[in-house]
Parts: C-alpha cells; structure tokens; sequence
C-alpha cells in the first residue's frame, strides 16, 4: 500500500479520536495518533529485536520492538497489533497486553499499546520492513543500549525500560 493514502486515527491526549488524516498529514503536522508494538520472546526469555529497513522513513537501521505499526482509521490496537506481527515476521501467536504508554516526544506523537507474545515458531522477517532480526538475552540489551544509544528507536529503549522494571518485579516477588 502507498503510505500517502494510509489513513490513521488522530487522537487526543486521552487517546480518543478526534477525526482521520493520511499518514503523510499526520505526520508533517506532528499530530497523535496510535501504533501497536509486539515484544516476541523464546522459550529462552530472549527478546527478538528488528533492524528497520534503510529505506524507512522514520528511524532507518536502527534496531526497534520486535513488531510494530500504526493503527489503521477503523482498526483497534489488537487488530494491529496481530496484522503487524504476521506481515513483518510471519508469526501468528496470542497476544498479552503488556503496557499502554501515552504519546509523547520518545514516541513520536503516537499512544502506543504494547504486547508480548512467547513463540518457537520460525520468524521470517519482511525485507521491505526489517533489514535483519535476533533475538538477545536482556542484558546484553541492556548493556548494549547504555553503550550505544543511538543504534535504537527512541520508543524501544521507553519500552525497554518497562521490560526491565516488570522482569525485576517479577525476581523480586518469587524471592517471597
């Protein structure tokens, strides 16, 4: 699909929708509106990781979530959310809801509802989408984005964030 003929919900502060514009429109006038990302864990606890195609328009080469995209004018964030995963990794898996983060500078304007999904299926990354993907331990993303920030999209590292505050609830509560 061209991108100059996607059209996304415009959002409010409080995500409800104020009307429908291109992606293009959106986009020149910094207006909020909504995208899903997918955190696509192993068995391992790994966390699969995509490098952006260079010809994107918005953070090429940089490594970001597994899976995301904006919420289509129409579209809810579930329905995104397992559109997106299947069309850059071909993977179909249940979805867990996992932290709403409300628009802001590191998001580009856009609410982002995230997901995590476990999956041993093969991953076959869209060339048009994604120039590579691994999946990594946490801490050697952890390491690697205190090392060199820059090589990540400024909404994965807000996520990563959110990741590493639950992993470390979650260690804390099975040492009661």
């Amino acid at each position: 699909m061209n991108v100059d003929h996607e059209i996304y919900n415009i959002v409010d502060a409080n995500d409800c929708i104020i009307g429908q514009a291109t992606r293009k429109h959106i986009h020149e006038n910094k207006l909020l509106h909504r995208s899903a990302h997918i955190l696509v864990f192993n068995s391992k606890k790994e966390l699969f990781l995509q490098k952006r195609a260079l010809c994107k328009d918005e953070s090429p080469g940089l490594w970001d979530t597994s899976s995301a995209g904006h919420v289509d004018a129409g579209e809810s964030y579930d329905e995104c959310a397992h559109r997106e995963l299947f069309e850059e990794l071909g993977v179909k898996a249940v979805l867990q809801p996992f932290i709403k983060v409300a628009a802001c500078q590191e998001t580009h304007g856009e609410h982002i509802q995230a997901y995590t999904c476990v999956t041993e299926d093969a991953i076959l990354i869209n060339p048009e989408e994604i120039s590579e993907g691994v999946f990594f331990a946490l801490p050697k993303i952890q390491k690697d984005i205190s090392m060199k920030p820059a090589q990540y999209t400024s909404s994965f590292k807000l996520l990563f964030s959110q990741i590493l505050i639950s992993e470390n609830t979650l260690l804390n509560e099975s040492k009661h």
